[in-house]
């Protein structure tokens, strides 16, 4: 009777991350965050984070087949890897923006690579650049993984010009801000001499090139 309660009470809240809908037997749905599975009294039983923090145990016995079927194929999240250092933190953290809607928003999601670093020089102003960054926008979502980082460093005159291009090519990696773009490039001497220009660089800063017309050499590079 507890478990049909908590169900009752939660049923009409809005899910978020790391919340799905799990349904008792008696037909009530909540959304709840499945943090652990345990054996309890001979069957599994999950553990379940509600909204207001508090926590709540239910078994396969509580639940409908098909949220037993799942409670009985959950698996833990793969431990968090540790960030590996590198040279370009000081300058990227707390500096890159991302792409929310049709604005640039400060990046606080922005994953470091444990291997590389691909930083796209460009420019709205740029015919080339924006007949190949529609290519490079299909390759970094099918591509992306743990292993690269791509962010973006500008050549346009002003942030807006940045953001209008980032909105229209619907970019979806990670941008340096335009006010520190210049001093990225002098810090950072990648021997770039025209744009669109992808460089590949490990964590310790070594540059291993300009990929922009080898997209499957980055694709070899990056794999697992």
């Amino acid at each position: 009777m507890k478990q049909v309660i908590l169900l009752s009470m939660l049923s009409a809240g809005i899910s978020h991350a790391g919340f799905e809908p799990w349904t008792n037997k008696d037909g009530k749905t909540a959304e709840l965050d499945l943090v652990n599975v345990v054996d309890k009294d001979g069957e599994k039983a999950g553990e379940f984070k509600m909204r207001s923090g508090a926590t709540v145990t239910l078994k396969t016995t509580d639940l409908s087949e098909e949220s037993a079927a799942k409670l009985k194929a959950w698996q833990p999240p793969a431990a968090a890897v540790e960030a590996k250092p590198s040279v370009f933190d000081g300058t990227l953290d707390g500096n890159l923006e991302r792409l929310d809607g049709k604005k640039l928003k400060k990046c606080d999601d922005a994953t470091k690579p444990a291997k590389y670093y691909l930083f796209y020089y460009t420019a709205s102003w740029c015919p080339p650049c924006r007949a190949f960054t529609p290519t490079l926008v299909e390759w970094y979502e099918k591509n992306k993984n743990d292993n690269f980082e791509l962010v973006l460093i500008t050549s346009d005159r002003d942030e807006a010009a940045m953001e209008n291009y980032a909105a229209e090519k619907k970019m979806p990696w990670p941008q340096l801000k335009h006010r520190k773009a210049e001093d990225f490039k002098k810090n950072f001497q990648h021997g770039v001499r025209g744009i669109p220009s992808l460089i590949v660089c490990d964590l310790e800063g070594k540059n291993l090139g300009n990929f922009r017309g080898n997209l499957p050499g980055i694709t070899e590079l990056i794999k697992d």
